[in-house]
């Protein structure tokens, strides 16, 4: 596990990568968000990036966050926190009222969850749909198929959709499964492209990512 230190100058190797990686690929690089992924991440190593500026930051699983983001959030207010786990119909409440991010949706059954819970909190967050690009049956995301039809399940139930994200499967080229997602945005005319981790950030930049979820390579190796 990383001490402070380290967290501070590996983010800051990963901010220059992104900067160098906008520069090949004739981006702005202020295109391009970076989620710092904190899964299993003790708060003690997140607080000196909060305390840096950075802003925006990545969980998987509505429990975990709940523990460590509600009172981080009191004390860092303008974080900005994306839910990028798989996330159960039944915690749809709990995760649009700690969330300012979902980037996880990928079925009907989950959008009438989150409208519902909208209503409830009359709150409208910025929602991504999944998108299974390598038809994985054991992986969370939409067939490529099927977007059209959850995309218009999304808009007709007034979800704020903004965008896609997928998760290459792990021994294929990313390459091909990014541009998938762009092809998938650019039709739709979404401008949110949620792609790119640790070991293929540089590749999902070139591919036209707006969010890059890095986690392992600004805190280490995880718990």
């Amino acid at each position: 596990m990383n001490t402070q230190n380290t967290t501070i100058k590996n983010f800051s190797y990963i901010i220059n990568s992104i900067e160098n990686s906008c520069s090949k690929a004739h981006r702005n690089p202020k295109h391009v968000n970076l989620v710092a992924v904190t899964k299993n991440i003790q708060p003690e190593l997140i607080i000196p990036l909060l305390q840096h500026g950075h802003t925006s930051f990545g969980e998987n699983r509505v429990q975990e966050a709940q523990k460590k983001w509600i009172p981080l959030k009191k004390q860092f207010p303008d974080t900005s926190l994306h839910l990028i786990g798989p996330l159960q119909s039944n915690k749809a409440k709990q995760a649009l009222e700690l969330f300012d991010f979902i980037h996880t949706l990928d079925r009907p059954s989950l959008v009438h969850a989150l409208a519902k819970a909208q209503r409830q909190l009359k709150k409208n967050i910025p929602i991504l749909i999944q998108i299974n690009t390598g038809q994985e049956p054991q992986k969370a995301g939409v067939n490529p198929k099927e977007f059209p039809e959850l995309l218009e399940l999304a808009l007709q139930n007034k979800l704020n959709i903004q965008g896609v994200m997928c998760i290459p499967p792990l021994h294929d080229q990313p390459e091909e499964h990014f541009l998938l997602c762009t092809r998938i945005a650019a039709q739709f005319q979404l401008p949110i492209l949620s792609f790119g981790m640790s070991s293929d950030f540089n590749s999902a930049i070139a591919s036209g990512a707006t969010l890059v979820r890095v986690g392992s390579a600004i805190f280490g190796a995880r718990a």
